[in-house]
């Protein structure tokens, strides 16, 4: 590798860094950002990127159930404003002369590839940036449960998580909220788990355990990070099976 710590990596980018500071939708600067971010990390670095997207700058199905909506129904469309974001990274991508697959858990043959773990993995070796959307296909998990599992389907060697709103990493507390908040720059996955520190859902933090599976999260918000995070330069906090 040119650089790189890995070989393999997950990306998971948060809907809601798509939108930047318009709070909702789809900003097209913001977008082209990452992507060319990502393209020239991938072509320098010479690793393989798989990208996982959320859709809370579309739609979030949990915000949904607390209107009363059905939880099932509401996280289906939140699964397809993921396939929304999906398609406008794979645009901006392409755009910067990376070629890229999107593929969906669920089918929709007209705009995507269906999830085929084998079919990506060969992609990815390839050179293409593969995207994955509709999270696991199934309702009440998160698109951070699903950037863990495609982590291991794909055998990446740690799951990138790019947060957003100026928060760099793992804090003891809310770092908004709580002035006292201490950033930890090394945690394991249990104590994560132990603390009730927010950096995924439990199942998210519980799979990555099992499997060992570590975690790095960096703020995707500035401009350099994913490179930064790539080569190993320390930012944000990883999350790991070994104590620090």
């Amino acid at each position: 590798m040119s650089g790189s710590r890995f070989r393999r990596v997950v990306l998971k980018l948060s809907g809601e860094s798509f939108a930047e500071d318009i709070g909702f939708g789809i900003d097209a600067a913001t977008v082209e950002r990452i992507a060319t971010e990502i393209a020239d990390a991938r072509r320098d670095l010479e690793l393989e990127i798989a990208i996982v997207v959320g859709g809370g700058n579309i739609f979030r199905g949990i915000a949904g159930k607390t209107r009363g909506m059905d939880r099932a129904r509401a996280d289906y469309m939140g699964m397809l404003a993921t396939v929304i974001n999906a398609l406008a990274l794979q645009d901006a991508l392409e755009g910067v002369g990376q070629p890229t697959r999107v593929q969906t858990a669920i089918t929709m043959a007209k705009v995507a590839e269906p999830y085929i773990p084998l079919r990506a993995i060969r992609h990815l070796e390839k050179g293409r940036i593969v995207v994955f959307a509709a999270g696991t296909g199934n309702p009440y998990f998160t698109t951070d449960t699903t950037a863990a599992l495609r982590g291991a389907e794909m055998g990446a060697d740690a799951v990138l998580k790019g947060t957003h709103s100026g928060v760099d990493g793992v804090y003891s507390a809310d770092p908004r909220l709580d002035p006292t908040a201490v950033k930890l720059t090394e945690v394991t996955h249990f104590e994560v788990m132990n603390r009730g520190l927010k950096v995924m859902d439990s199942t998210a933090i519980t799979f990555c355990m099992d499997n060992e599976l570590p975690i790095i999260v960096f703020d995707v918000s500035t401009p350099g990070n994913i490179r930064r995070a790539l080569t190993g330069e320390p930012i944000g906090t990883l999350v790991s099976s070994k104590e620090a």
